[in-house]
């Protein structure tokens, strides 16, 4: 919706404009219906007056004599009809004696009731009938096409004719009712609807928008578009994400700059242990550079994985197991896939690949005989990773997730690693919008459970 030039759009200027133009589209259909209907704001025949009017002048002209009748008819016309009178040898008072009532005779009878004698002769009829053509019928041919006529016969055999120009009657009040609020409601709806998708559609893109830059970071801005209060939100989040990106990017600028000069002084200290002769003392110092080498790259690949610039794209999740899965195949290590062939998932292939490695990875080395299972419920996948050792003990389910934190308390690398690998399969999970959890399964050893939220592209 594009309000006027000048006018502030706002939320609340668009509700207003809604309910105007809801008003206004009931008019003009309401119009539109009168004109293609008749006249539907006015009563029907029988509820117009316009009956008992007729039979109040037809029995003033019946007891009035001859002399009067035409100046008593000439001062009973209205606005809304003309009342003529004609004498019983007039070829109008003959039509009216012998004529058949033409397509309006229902009322025939209701006016025959009203005057108070059934039996009387009444007919009704229209400018197109063929009864309108009686020489001497007073009317304007040309000019009133839509007349309509009432013709009573005297007791004398004269004749008395009303003939309404207009149509002056409709429909009765109830089906009016009904009508004008079944216009109210489809034009209120069809307006509102129009207008709510309006409404909606910024408000859709800012919700798709947060959704997506929680799986890629790297997303684009979202444009800023809708009314004011959108608007600004958008901007607010635009700037949020511009934020967090800078940070991201400086952090990663960072890590790279420790991890160069960590770098240098640990090979300056492999230069120095080469000048010493104790072979013992140079082994023990080559021991301890070898692993801080290697716990620094375990850390800073941490790092690294938090701050990936890889952008989320569409992938077969399912594929994407199986390839973890024939990768230790190769290493003779039978892992079980129970799943979909395919399920297409939008998110970072190669961090989810890291992910569920570092998870398979755990099962083989501290459990034996590892499972995969991927499930596909109504709005998430969720991928099972089940071993069948000892499990872990219940206060630690939530321990081990935490950075260098291990089970096995030693730093031998024989027994594990640096207690990294949860942590960032974990950190990775929720990068998805998603989480990891640990679970001792009833018939032994542990379940690895990531529920993943499914977002469109």
């Amino acid at each position: 919706m594009t309000l006027p030039f000048g006018i502030r759009d706002t939320l609340a200027r668009r509700l207003s404009l809604t309910i105007m133009l809801a008003v206004a589209g009931t008019l003009a259909l309401n119009l539109l219906l009168n004109l293609l209907l008749g006249n539907l704001g006015r009563p029907p025949l029988d509820r117009s007056g316009l009956l008992e009017q007729a039979a109040s002048i037809f029995r003033m002209i019946q007891a009035a004599p001859v002399s009067l009748r035409p100046a008593l008819t000439t001062a009973a016309a209205t606005s809304a009809y003309q009342v003529d009178w004609y004498e019983s040898a007039s070829p109008v008072s003959a039509m009216l004696r012998t004529g058949a009532s033409a397509p309006e005779s229902e009322w025939a009878e209701v006016a025959a009731n009203l005057i108070g004698v059934p039996d009387r002769r009444i007919v009704i009829f229209r400018a197109d009938d063929p009864e309108a053509v009686t020489p001497g019928l007073h009317y304007g041919r040309a000019s009133d096409p839509g007349a309509y006529f009432l013709g009573i016969v005297l007791d004398d055999q004269s004749s008395l004719v009303f003939t309404a120009l207009h149509r002056s009657w409709g429909m009765r009040r109830k089906d009016r009712i009904i009508i004008i609020c079944a216009i109210l409601a489809a034009s209120t709806i069809a307006v509102s609807a129009i207008v709510g998708r309006q409404l909606a559609a910024p408000m859709k893109r800012f919700a798709a928008a947060a959704r997506r830059f929680g799986t890629d970071p790297k997303a684009p801005p979202l444009a800023e578009a809708g009314p004011a209060e959108f608007r600004t939100a958008i901007g607010a989040f635009n700037a949020m994400q511009a934020q967090i990106a800078r940070f991201v990017s400086d952090r990663t600028e960072m890590l790279a700059a420790i991890s160069h000069d960590l770098r240098t002084p640990l090979t300056r200290m492999r230069l120095r242990g080469e000048f010493i002769e104790d072979e013992e003392q140079q082994r023990r110092l080559f021991q301890d550079v070898d692993e801080m080498q290697t716990m620094i790259d375990e850390v800073l690949a941490f790092f690294r994985d938090n701050a990936s610039e890889e952008r989320s794209t569409n992938f077969d999740l399912a594929e994407l197991l199986r390839t973890i899965i024939d990768d230790f195949a190769d290493q003779g290590l039978e892992v079980p896939y129970d799943g979909p062939g395919h399920v297409v998932y939008f998110g970072r292939p190669f961090a989810l690949k890291r992910a569920f490695t570092n998870l398979i990875d755990n099962a083989v080395r501290y459990a034996t005989a590892p499972s995969v299972e991927l499930h596909q419920a109504a709005q998430s996948l969720v991928v099972s990773v089940i071993d069948q050792g000892c499990g872990i003990p219940p206060d630690q389910l939530t321990k081990v997730f935490a950075p260098f934190y291990r089970l096995e308390p030693s730093r031998n690398r024989s027994t594990g690693g640096y207690g990294l690998g949860l942590s960032a399969a974990r950190t990775i999970i929720r990068g998805h919008g998603g989480d990891l959890e640990l679970r001792n399964r009833a018939t032994g050893g542990l379940a690895a459970i990531s529920t993943l939220p499914q977002h469109a592209a």
